[in-house]
C-alpha cells in the first residue's frame, strides 16, 4: 500500500502539534487558600491559582459560581461576591480536577509580621500555661508562614490553616493571638491570623527591592548587600579552606592541653541571609498577595535602632510597598512602638532606641496607621518582654475604634504642640482621652528640659488640665522639652483610659543616628 508524500507530511504535522501541546495540569491553589481559612468579610475576595493554559476554572461557594479561563501563563483568578461574617462554608474549585475546601469561615483577616517580638510564641509569654489551656477558640484560625528567604518573589509557601486550640496555639505568635482574640471577643466574628515573622530581621528584608531603589537614603543598604553577595563565593571558600581548618587546629591544641576549645567561627553572610534586602518580602510576603485582608500588625525595629534616622524613610516605604502590592488601598497598618529596654541612665542623654521610637511615631502621618505604645511594660534585662497580652490588646484598640466604630480611646497621649510662657514650656497632646494622669506616683517623671545650649536637665512637670507644664530652676529660658527620651526611661504620663504617653521631643536637633546607613 503506498502513501502519498502530501498525506505523509500531513500526518507528521498533526503528530508534531499533538506532541507540542502541554499535558493537562491539575488546577492548584496556593497554601494561603485552603480548608479552615478565613475570608475577609464584606470584600470581593480573590481566589486564584494555576491550571493548564486555556483551562476553564469554576469556583463555587454557597450559591455563588464564578468562572474564568487560565491565562497563557497558566494563571487564573476570580473574585467572590461580598460575604457576611459567618460559616462554615464549603468552597469548590474545579477544572480538569476538583478541589474541595471545607470549614471555611468569613470574618476578619490580619497579617502579623515583624521580628522576634512578633515571632515570640504563646508558649513563651507570661502565664503561658493558663493561656494555652484556655485557647479554645475554634473560630480563630491560624496560619504560619515558614522562615525562608528568596532572591525573587515567590508564588507559594508550605503551610496550612488550623483552628485555634490548646494543641495549635503554643507555637503561634503571641502578639498575633492576643490581638486576634481581643477582636474575636469584641466583634463576635471569625478571625484569621497569618503569622509571617522572623526574629532579628530588619525592615529592609520585608520590603521589595523596587521600593527600596526609589530612595537615595536606602540605596546604601542595597549597595552593601550587593557587595556581600558578589563577594560570597570568595568569602565562603576562604571560610571553608582557611578559617575552619585553622579553628580545627586551635581546637585540637586546646583540647590536648586540657583547655576549652574556642567557639567555631560562623560562616560569612551570603545570598540566603535573612538580612538581605527584599529576601523576606519575596519569600514570606509576596506569596500572601492578594489574599483579602483587613490589615496588618507589625512589631519590629530593634534591628534598625542603630539606623533610626534612616527608618524614618524605610518604615513608611515598607508600608506603602505592601499596600501597593495588595491593591486594596490604604488598609489598616498597626505597629508596636519599641518597649523600654537596657539599664536606666541617671541623666538625660542621647538614645538610638528613643530615635527609633520617634521614627515610628512619625509614621503615624500615613493614613490608616495606628501605634501601640508599650514604654511601660518592657524589661531592662530582656529584649523580649513576657507581657504580650497588653501588647495585643493595645493594638486591637485602633481597629475597634476606627474600623468598627467603637467609642473608645485607642492611644495614649501623643505630643501635638508646645509654647513657652515665662520660664516654663506648656506641652499639649492629642489622645488625652478622659484626662491626663501621673500613674503610680503623685509626681510626673521622665521630663527633661533644655535652654539654647541644648544641655538637658531633669525637669519639674505638672499636669494642668490637658497640658503638662515643664520647668526647671536651672533653666531661665527653656527652648525644648523631651519626655521618656532614653533606652529605658522612668516615665509615668498616662491618660485615664490606662494608656501611656509616647516618648517625644519638641526639638529638631541633630540625631546620633543621622549619618548611619
Amino acid at each position: 500500500m503506498s502513501v502519498s508524500r502530501s498525506a505523509l507530511g500531513m500526518t507528521l504535522m498533526v503528530a508534531l502539534v499533538v506532541l507540542c501541546l502541554p499535558a493537562a495540569a491539575e488546577v492548584s491553589l496556593p497554601s494561603v487558600i485552603g480548608s479552615n481559612m478565613v475570608l475577609q468579610r464584606d470584600m470581593r475576595c480573590p481566589i486564584w491559582g494555576k491550571a493548564t493554559p486555556g483551562e476553564i476554572v469554576r469556583v463555587t461557594i454557597d450559591d455563588q459560581v464564578k468562572t474564568t479561563m487560565a491565562s497563557p501563563a497558566g494563571r487564573w483568578m476570580v473574585r467572590l461576591d461580598r460575604l457576611p461574617a459567618g460559616g462554615p462554608h464549603t468552597l469548590v474549585v474545579s477544572g480538569h480536577n476538583r478541589i474541595t475546601l471545607t470549614n471555611v469561615m468569613v470574618g476578619e483577616v490580619w497579617v502579623c509580621s515583624g521580628q522576634s517580638n512578633m515571632q515570640m510564641s504563646v508558649a513563651g509569654v507570661r502565664d503561658a500555661d493558663i493561656e494555652i489551656a484556655n485557647a479554645n477558640y475554634p473560630d480563630i484560625r491560624l496560619l504560619t508562614v515558614p522562615c525562608v528567604t528568596a532572591d525573587k518573589p515567590q508564588d507559594d509557601f508550605q503551610g496550612s490553616w488550623t483552628s485555634c486550640s490548646p494543641q495549635t496555639v503554643p507555637g503561634f505568635s503571641a502578639v498575633g493571638y492576643f490581638f486576634g482574640r481581643k477582636l474575636h471577643q469584641e466583634l463576635k466574628v471569625p478571625v484569621g491570623l497569618i503569622n509571617t515573622s522572623w526574629g532579628g530581621t530588619p525592615a529592609e528584608s520585608w520590603t521589595s527591592r523596587p521600593s527600596l531603589e526609589k530612595h537615595d537614603v536606602l540605596t546604601p543598604i542595597l549597595d552593601r548587600w550587593d557587595k556581600i553577595v558578589a563577594d560570597y563565593p570568595t568569602a565562603i571558600a576562604t571560610y571553608n579552606n582557611e578559617t575552619v581548618p585553622a579553628w580545627e587546629r586551635e581546637a585540637a591544641k586546646a583540647r590536648a592541653e586540657g583547655k576549652e576549645a574556642p567557639p567555631k567561627p560562623g560562616p560569612p553572610a551570603g545570598p540566603d541571609h535573612p538580612w538581605r534586602p527584599a529576601s523576606l518580602y519575596n519569600a514570606m510576603i509576596h506569596p500572601l498577595v492578594p489574599f483579602g485582608i483587613r490589615g496588618a500588625i507589625w512589631y519590629q525595629g530593634e534591628s534598625n535602632a542603630d539606623r533610626a534616622y534612616q527608618y524614618r524613610t524605610l518604615f513608611p516605604t515598607m508600608i506603602k510597598d505592601w499596600r501597593e502590592a495588595w491593591g486594596q488601598g490604604d488598609f489598616a497598618f498597626l505597629f508596636v512602638q519599641l518597649a523600654n529596654f537596657l539599664p536606666e541612665k541617671p541623666e538625660p542623654g542621647d538614645s538610638a532606641w528613643a530615635e527609633l521610637r520617634e521614627a515610628q511615631l512619625m509614621t503615624l502621618k500615613l493614613k490608616h496607621t495606628g501605634m501601640a505604645t508599650i514604654i511601660d511594660i518592657g524589661e531592662a534585662a530582656d529584649i523580649h518582654p513576657k507581657n504580650k497580652q497588653d501588647v495585643g490588646i493595645r493594638l486591637a484598640l485602633w481597629p475597634l475604634a476606627h474600623c468598627f466604630g467603637r467609642d473608645i480611646e485607642c492611644s495614649g497621649p501623643l505630643y501635638r504642640s508646645m509654647s513657652r510662657k515665662g520660664n516654663a514650656i506648656h506641652v499639649r497632646f492629642d489622645h488625652v482621652g478622659k484626662g491626663l494622669v501621673a500613674k503610680g506616683s503623685p509626681d510626673l517623671v521622665g521630663f527633661a528640659i533644655a535652654g539654647a545650649d541644648r544641655r538637658f536637665v531633669w525637669a519639674d512637670a505638672v499636669i494642668d488640665g490637658d497640658e503638662v507644664v515643664v520647668s526647671s530652676r536651672f533653666i531661665d529660658k527653656p527652648v525644648a522639652v523631651r519626655y521618656a527620651w532614653a533606652d529605658n526611661p522612668r516615665c509615668n504620663l498616662f491618660n485615664l483610659d490606662g494608656l501611656p504617653a509616647s516618648p517625644f521631643r519638641t526639638d529638631d536637633w541633630p540625631m546620633v543616628t543621622a549619618n548611619a546607613r
